[in-house]
């Protein structure tokens, strides 16, 4: 059996992204683990598999109309025109023809001469005409969801949340390739010497943006590296790292992580705290447990203990006041993390927030007894949503009298984010240091 070449593999992993609503980080791995693809391919695979997704409407506005004639188009002819348009117009490296080339035989092996001269037509069209120009589009707020490629009511949204300027930073952001970060396992390594392991092994390594645990790859891959698999790093995204910081754990405490697959923060948690203590970690999936068993295992850490629980209904596992400090890292929209899975920006509705708020309410309403008198909650979500942030610690500190915002949050955190913490709470849009963005809000409960 022939082998499919890189643009078959990446039709058939955006196909699945669309009809099975698939998550397209997940599935390129799978797809480049199936066809064991080379090195320079996986690259290939990567940036058209991600540039599509990420400017799927935008490829659609150039694509209309040249499509007006044609009768109702597959899914995957749509999807074939996008991929090749994607590449003639942003890959400046793949000369047109044979993007162009390739379309077309892809087209005759997987329809017919009929569909291969639609797919030619088009794309001869565009070279010939060029794309339409955005400027066509009046409104100023529907012209940069094209633009940029998001769905009209969350530009919207956004807009009324944080005004056009800000909106604008955080969608043309979203269209750059996400940074490759890790956090350095202090516990076992310090950063100097993970760098310096890092790059005997070949990899160009320089130190984070903001975390002082963090690394950033300029090129290779750290999730293949032998410092990786010895448990010296752990594939974090910076914001991210700043949830256990803010959390502020110390040795011999015991600490509630209570969303916490696939174990990120918790493991830092548990690293911060040198590995004494007890860092409990609740997640509603087994599978997701398993995932927190296996870094831990991975890093060394013993003082972790992953079980299968429901957030909402840990007081009837656990007594009150039991807990130094908390963490509830919430279920959320996730429109924080576009940059590293663009497939977010479609699968979710304006119908979710209001669904995903409730949870995050009924989970910090349940975890309150636990924490201990003048112990600290953090509060966090990987979203920029307001509803699903400010909102929700409004609502809560309004519930509960006996908690009030945690100034000292601001200390423990990087210099460099300070300026970003007000009333014990941090919001970090993704165009500030290029992490993704990030809400983290610390509480104490008074004495």
């Amino acid at each position: 059996m022939k082998a499919k070449n890189v643009r078959e593999v990446a039709l058939e992993t955006l196909l699945a992204v669309e009809e099975k609503e698939a998550y397209s980080n997940l599935l390129l791995n799978k797809m480049i683990e199936t066809h064991r693809l080379s090195e320079r391919d996986v690259r290939l695979l990567t940036e058209i598999v991600y540039g599509t997704i990420q400017r799927r409407d935008t490829l659609d506005y150039y694509l209309t109309p040249f499509l007006k004639k044609a009768r109702k188009l597959e899914r995957w002819v749509r999807v074939l025109l996008r991929l090749t348009l994607y590449q003639v117009l942003y890959l400046d490296r793949i000369p047109d023809r044979a993007a162009i080339f390739e379309a077309v035989e892809i087209a005759k092996k997987r329809g017919h001469q009929g569909v291969a001269s639609l797919v030619n037509g088009v794309m001869r069209a565009i070279q010939r005409q060029g794309v339409p120009p955005l400027e066509k589009i009046e409104d100023e707020v529907e012209r940069l969801a094209v633009a940029t490629s998001h769905p009209l009511w969350l530009v919207k949204r956004w807009v009324e949340q944080y005004g056009l300027e800000e909106t604008k930073r955080m969608c043309e952001t979203n269209l750059l390739p996400p940074k490759q970060t890790a956090r350095v396992n202090t516990a076992r390594i310090t950063v100097e010497e993970a760098i310096d392991k890092l790059k005997q092994e070949g990899m160009e390594v320089v130190l984070g943006e903001v975390a002082e645990e963090a690394i950033q790859a300029k090129r290779g891959n750290l999730a293949h590296t032998d410092a990786f698999r010895r448990g010296w790093i752990t594939i974090q995204d910076e914001s991210s790292m700043l949830v256990a910081r803010a959390l502020g754990p110390k040795e011999h405490e015991r600490v509630l992580d209570s969303c916490a697959a696939p174990g990120g923060k918790s493991t830092h948690i548990a690293e911060l705290m040198n590995n004494t203590g007890q860092v409990i970690c609740a997640d509603i999936h087994e599978h997701k447990v398993n995932l927190i068993e296996e870094n831990a295992k991975r890093l060394q850490l013993t003082n972790i203990s992953a079980r299968v629980l429901d957030s909402r209904r840990l007081g009837e596992v656990f007594e009150r006041e039991m807990f130094d400090k908390i963490l509830v890292d919430a279920p959320c929209s996730g429109f924080g993390v576009i940059r590293r899975k663009p497939d977010i920006k479609y699968a979710k509705t304006e119908a979710d927030i209001p669904s995903l708020v409730a949870l995050q309410r009924e989970i910090l309403h349940a975890v309150a007894p636990l924490l201990k008198k003048g112990g600290t909650l953090v509060y966090s979500t990987c979203t920029i949503d307001r509803d699903e942030n400010e909102a929700v610690i409004a609502q809560f500190l309004d519930d509960h009298p006996e908690f009030s915002p945690d100034e000292t949050m601001k200390l423990r955190l990087p210099e460099k984010v300070q300026p970003y913490v007000h009333n014990g709470q941090l919001h970090l849009l993704p165009h500030y240091f290029g992490s993704d963005g990030f809400f983290i809000a610390s509480l104490r409960k008074k004495v």
